[in-house]
């Protein structure tokens, strides 16, 4: 058994990781970081092959796939994503396109490209990690939110054909609300409230894949918050949230 995980080298991809070799997976972990990656890599008790890539580079996305084709890859959890913060005029134009070729675009072409192979073996499992941003309008992070909302669609989207198809393979979505990572510190933010460790969400999510779960939340919390919020218009929803990001930023 094999999975590749992205954004390995902290946060939720790191526990990913940790737990994938727990369950006994061999595992292909990619990150920018080598460094972090072999310090990981030290730690495991099952084989494991690091890559270290820049994921904003389309060529490389695909050197990953060539690279890894062999391999029988029998989870692809798509992990690495990071946030921008602040008013859309004002935002750094190239750090939001950098974050869209990250969040989007990498997650588009790994899907896509190992959604094939593993539809031919007719099994395997794709983990693509949104978050609870997907579900609204984000002012103060509009591309941030943006972003994770196409992740959640697209891979809606495909579990559906892949299920009428009456194929084996699963397609699933991790929405978590605030995890205790460096995501904040990548984004210029504070967390307005607090944080699932990374360690529960990372259990939670691979857990819940392996049953099917198409769309995943973890924190009661957060499911409760999500099922009331789909009663409001987006106006409504668009004002707290604005309220909320604006508490977040840093002084």
């Amino acid at each position: 058994m094999k999975a590749l995980i992205t954004g390995a080298s902290s946060g939720i991809g790191y526990s990913m990781a940790k737990y994938m070799a727990e369950l006994g997976y061999d595992l292909i972990l990619v990150a920018r970081s080598m460094d972090k990656l072999e310090e990981l890599k030290a730690t495991l008790p099952t084989k494991v092959k690091t890559i270290a890539i820049d994921l904003s580079d389309e060529k490389k996305i695909k050197e990953l796939f060539i690279a890894t084709r062999g391999e029988e890859i029998d989870v692809l959890i798509n992990n690495a994503g990071f946030g921008v913060f602040g008013p859309f005029s004002t935002t750094e134009l190239a750090k939001e396109i950098n974050m869209i070729d990250v969040n989007i675009k990498a997650v588009h072409i790994l899907t896509k490209l190992f959604v094939k192979e593993m539809k031919q073996r007719n099994k395997g499992y794709i983990l693509n990690v949104a978050s609870s941003a997907a579900f609204q309008p984000g002012p103060l992070m509009a591309a941030y939110y943006a972003s994770k909302a196409y992740v959640l669609r697209l891979s809606e989207a495909i579990n559906e054909e892949l299920r009428k198809s009456k194929s084996k393979v699963v397609v699933s979505c991790l929405c978590p609300g605030p995890v205790n990572t460096n995501f904040n510190q990548t984004a210029g933010v504070n967390f307005s409230i607090r944080p699932l460790s990374s360690t529960y969400v990372a259990k939670y999510a691979i857990d819940k894949m392996f049953k099917n779960k198409m769309i995943i939340i973890p924190g009661f919390k957060l499911r409760f918050v999500h099922f009331f919020e789909k009663f409001f218009p987006d106006r409504v929803v668009m004002k707290v949230i604005y309220r909320i990001q604006k508490s977040k930023k840093r002084k």
